[in-house]
């Protein structure tokens, strides 16, 4: 119970995470703002994965019309890549195949876009589903600014932890003698933007 607990404060455990990357498809380059760095943030939390051996799951929204992810990550070793229509994350397919991959499952840690939309709704089944969510605050994005702001505030005030990516895999690792301490670290070697941040209050 005490494990359960400490969770729900917003501590990680690697083998009850999972990794949620949404929709970060080629066509929305141009759209969204400071896509770049959501892509940046989507390889090394891909890359991270690996070494915690925590699954990622890849969602595409209607890759029929709107094509497949950038080819600038590479989720050749997802656990599931799938399409949806939907705009939350969280379809049928996806907690079918969650329930087999990690029967433990406490934590998600999120990431992709557009922060308003799919991220969004994607958070409000997790947590209805009493999963703790943790967004990526320089991982998630949208084509306005004032959306992405909006949305991590009202993420923030209705229970999901807003972080970023190094937060988040320091709090995997919890200890300096974790066997990829070294690894992780060198992912971590390049902070985020700063200019990336969180909404301003000059922007409400």
């Amino acid at each position: 119970m005490a494990s359960r607990n400490i969770l729900k404060l917003g501590a990680l455990e690697a083998q009850k995470t999972a990794f949620l990357l949404c929709d970060i498809q080629e066509t929305f380059r141009p759209h969204v703002k400071y896509f770049g760095e959501v892509v940046k943030v989507a390889n090394k939390m891909v890359e991270a994965a690996k070494h915690f051996k925590i699954p990622v799951y890849v969602s595409e929204q209607y890759p029929k019309g709107l094509g497949h992810t950038t080819k600038d990550i590479n989720i050749s070793e997802a656990a599931l890549v799938y399409p949806k229509t939907k705009f939350s994350m969280y379809t049928p397919e996806l907690e079918e195949k969650l329930k087999q991959d990690v029967p433990d499952l406490s934590s998600v840690v999120l990431f992709g876009i557009e922060a308003h939309v799919c991220i969004e709704q994607t958070v409000i089944d997790l947590l209805s589903k009493d999963i703790v969510v943790h967004v990526l605050a320089d991982g998630v994005s949208s084509r306005s600014l004032l959306d992405r702001g909006l949305a991590l505030q009202r993420l923030q005030s209705i229970g999901c932890f807003v972080g970023t990516s190094e937060n988040v895999l320091f709090k995997l690792m919890r200890d300096k003698n974790h066997p990829v301490f070294k690894q992780i670290s060198k992912l971590n070697m390049v902070p985020t933007s700063d200019e990336f941040g969180l909404v301003q209050k000059s922007q409400i």
